[in-house]
This record gives C-alpha cells, structure tokens and sequence, in this order.
C-alpha cells in the first residue's frame, strides 16, 4: 500500500512538474518574452507529463495510458504543426504582430481592414467562382475516366498510370510547365507565324480559365483513383441481374452505380471543394495573380488571377504586413470550415435519398 501510495505521489508530480513547464514555455513564446530556456521548459515539460502518466498505479487505465504514451509522437506532432499554430494564428490576428513580436492588442481593426481591401473581397469571389467549376468539372472528368479505366479495353493499368501522373508534379513546378506552354509552344508559335507577340496569360478571363485546365489536368487523375475504387465495390451480381432484366447502359450507370457509390462521390467532392479552396502553388507560379479588372466595386484591381491562399501570401510576406494576413487566414479558416460542413451535410442527405 505505502509503495502505491510513494508512487501515485510521483507521478503526480511528474505530471505537475510536466503541465506547468508546458504552460509557462507556451506563455513565454506567445508572449515573445525571449527566454533562452523556453526550450528546455518545453522538453522538462513533455518528458514530465509522459513520465507520470506512465507511472500512474491505475490497473484499470493503465493501457490506456500506455497505449497514450506511444500515440503521443503522432499527437504531438499534430498539435505542433496544426492545433497550436491555429490558436496562436487567432490570437495574433487580434494584435499588430510583425511576424516576430506584438506590441499591442488591436481588437478586430484586422478583419475590419480585411472587408475593406476591394483586392481581398475580389479573392473571395474569385475563389467561390474557382470552386464551384472545378467541383463540377473535375469530378465530371474524374467520373469519366473511371469508368474508361475500370472498362475491359486493353491496356488499362497504363492509362491509370497515366493519368494519375500528373497529380505527381509538384504545383510550382507545374504552374511553370504550363505557362511555357501557354505563352510559348501553343499560343506563342502561332503569334510567331502571323507576325505578333502575344500569351494568352495576358488576358484575365482567359488566364482563370488556364488555372482552371491545369488543375482539372492535375487533379483529375488523384479523384478517378476513387472513384475506381468506388465503382469495383459495386456488386457483380447486381450488374449481371441487371443486364438480364434488360437494362442497358446508361440504366445500369445512373439506376444502379451512382445510386451505389454515393458516399464515393461524397468524398470525391468533399477533397475537391477543400483542395480548389486552397489553390496556391499553380495560382503563384502560372500567373502570380496578376490580371486587370475594370469597374470592380467602383474601382480597377491588378490582382484579377489572384485566389485566396495567394492574398493570404502576399498581404504576409510581400507587403510585410503579418497580423492583416493572419485575420484573412481566420476568415479563410472560417469559411472553408462553414462550406465543407455545409457540403457534406448535404451529400449525406443525397445519399439517403439514393
């Protein structure tokens, strides 16, 4: 009893000892203090916390505790890289943080400055506008190529391979492939012919609708993968009582294999509506944003091919100003998590309706 009893009181204050170095070195760095030991508060901290949770004499939660403890590099990792930097990102959107210190609390003058930008306003319905068509177009174009690669022609695996590759280049490196091809190999060798220089990057609707084909291109290929995978679970039978009831083609994929793989589609427009939301890399490196816009809420903009994620990035890092870029990556946090919970809400009841 008396050993219990030494070792419950060591584990409480290991875990003490833990949660308090935790909390002070979280404070230091939010506050910007500077402490050289911060570091070492936060490693006392972890291997604190660890140690008494492991030593905790519980035999009823004592794996659960154990199977915790070897959970917690992916759990830490988590919430060093996602949970703490949302909070902090919250916290300094209502400060005039530089990116290194913050001098004052600011209260919402951050995303009042925010809805008063014309450019970032434009980068919302430019975004809107991006994701409703790519929704559409890509898991169209998706759907379509599943059903070619899950068909009996030959040579199959080669063109999933195929299409899939794309989605395998990186998207500042893409963004520069396409736009050699769109100013120069297609565009640019017919200009050269009849005597002119022009890119067909040069004009603003034209340059969206290019960001639009590079990323159905790229994207296209990582849905139909899905979709594959949804339309193989779709029983053979089913199909095979089908075709004897005479059902032909476009009866057997709208009657039976839609209706079947609708959590399938769920997901496909859950991951395309997120990833077209946080478009960045093709946006920055194929038009850097750049494009005119005339008579756009009584003023013109130079920002015409400029989403979301790229205002984001230049209101931090170009323009310097960091605290503005964090209270628009809220909003942007903000709205991506009301339209995601939104869209699948609404597929789920689909999906009972089929």
């Amino acid at each position: 009893m008396t050993g219990n009893t030494s070792k419950k009181a060591l584990s409480l204050v290991l875990l003490g000892v833990g949660i308090i170095s935790l909390v002070v070195s979280l404070v230091i760095d939010f506050m910007g203090l500077g402490f050289d030991f911060r570091g070492y508060l936060l490693i006392i901290g972890i291997l604190g916390t660890l140690g008494g949770l492991f030593t905790l004499p519980t035999e009823k939660y004592h794996r659960n505790i154990v199977n915790f403890v070897f959970l917690f590099p992916l759990l830490f990792t988590f919430g060093v890289t996602v949970i703490i930097p949302l909070v902090l990102g919250i916290g300094y959107s209502f400060t005039d943080w530089d990116g290194v210190m913050v001098g004052r609390f600011v209260g919402l003058d951050n995303y009042i400055q925010a809805f008063h930008q014309t450019t970032f306003l434009y980068s919302v319905l430019l975004t809107a506008l991006f994701v409703v068509i790519n929704m559409i177009l890509v898991n169209l174009v998706a759907f379509l190529l599943a059903l070619l690669c899950s068909s009996k022609i030959k040579g199959v695996g080669f063109f999933r391979a195929t299409y899939f590759l794309p989605n395998l280049i990186g998207g500042i490196v893409l963004g520069y492939i396409w736009q050699f091809a769109f100013s120069k190999a297609l565009i640019g060798i017919t200009s050269k012919i009849f005597g002119m220089e022009y890119s067909i990057l040069s004009e603003t609707n034209l340059a969206f609708w290019c960001i639009i084909i590079v990323y159905i291109w790229q994207y296209a290929g990582y849905i139909m993968l899905i979709y594959i995978t949804g339309l193989n679970t779709v029983p053979r039978e089913v199909l095979e009582a089908s075709a004897i009831d005479g059902a032909n083609a476009w009866s057997t994929l709208f009657q039976i294999k839609i209706p079947m793989i609708a959590s399938t589609i769920t997901i496909c427009t859950f991951l395309t509506l997120t990833n077209a939301f946080k478009m960045f890399d093709v946006n920055l490196s194929l038009t850097g944003g750049n494009g005119s816009v005339e008579n756009f809420l009584g003023g013109s903009l130079t920002n015409g091919t400029e989403m979301l994620a790229l205002n984001i990035y230049t209101t931090a890092i170009n323009k310097n100003n960091y605290a503005l870029g964090q209270a628009k990556a809220v909003l942007f946090f903000i709205i991506l998590t009301v339209v995601s919970i939104v869209q699948v809400r609404i597929s789920n009841k689909k999906e009972v309706e089929m």
